[in-house]
């Protein structure tokens, strides 16, 4: 989780200083060119052209960025990175979890069928994720009644699900928090344009309209953090919810498969 979050927070500050030094490389390669210029080897203008338009986008966001007060686009930045941080780790855990569920209970079926239960039980053991754990906790308990197979997979299944849904509540978190750290920004800012007014003794348009745009750049990247950890979110839903459904399916296959199995032994 450590690595996860300081890969982010690398990331992230690639974002926000690789600019600077885009920006560094632009100026030198500017003024080189204008020396070649002056001595007649080169032409500046095709040069400058092509540096000014690759650095751009990098420095309006720079730019917007330190407009909005550095404070709160600082605290708005960690959200996004802590966020990607918990999304990132639960989407490799939950892809971790996925196997075929289907074929494996199959295997699992035919093993029971043959009478094979040890080798069933060390399939389920050597397979990964909760569909083979809530398989091989009935399997442990396969000399005991139905009644106490099934509830027993079903308390290992609320165990298992918990874990799948662990670190969404964090990502909720910073879902909400990344707008409202804009809207606070937005407030003070707005707080700040009016001293300024006040100051001034003239509610100039210029004035206002200056202090607005700046408070509001807060709000615009809180707003922006909230939608891609939102996508994220629904994407880790998505994934928890198709391994719900398999671990509901496989149970309820290895049920079936246990009782015709006592049946036939009886």
């Amino acid at each position: 989780m450590r690595k996860l979050i300081g890969l982010s927070a690398i990331i992230t500050m690639l974002v926000f200083f690789c600019p600077a030094a885009v920006s560094a490389q632009a100026a030198a390669d500017t003024l080189s060119d204008a020396a070649l210029n002056a001595t007649g080897v080169a032409d500046t203008a095709a040069v400058q052209k092509p540096s000014a338009k690759d650095a751009g986008f990098h420095q309006s966001l720079k730019r917007k960025f330190i407009e909005g007060n550095a404070g709160f686009m600082s605290l708005v930045a960690l959200a996004l990175v802590l966020g990607l941080a918990f999304c990132i780790e639960r989407i490799i855990y939950l892809s971790l979890s996925e196997i075929d569920a289907k074929r494996f209970v199959g295997r699992l079926e035919d093993m029971i069928a043959a009478g094979e239960i040890e080798q069933a039980k060390r399939l389920s053991r050597d397979t990964r994720g909760p569909v083979a754990s809530i398989c091989y906790q009935g399997l442990l308990r396969i000399d005991d009644s139905i009644e106490n197979i099934e509830r027993s997979v079903t308390s290992y299944g609320s165990v298992q699900s918990a874990n799948l849904e662990k670190g969404c509540s964090w990502i909720t978190l910073f879902i909400a928090m990344a707008p409202s750290l804009g809207f606070l920004g937005t407030v003070i800012g707005m707080v700040m344009a009016f001293d300024q007014i006040q100051e001034a003794g003239d509610i100039s348009p210029t004035i206002v309209a200056a202090g607005m745009k700046v408070a509001l750049i807060t709000t615009i990247f809180g707003i922006i953090v909230a939608l891609v950890l939102q996508v994220f979110y629904n994407y880790i839903l998505s994934k928890i919810e198709h391994i719900t459904a398999q671990m509901e399916e496989s149970a309820i296959s290895l049920l079936d498969a246990i009782m015709k199995y006592k049946l036939s032994a009886s």
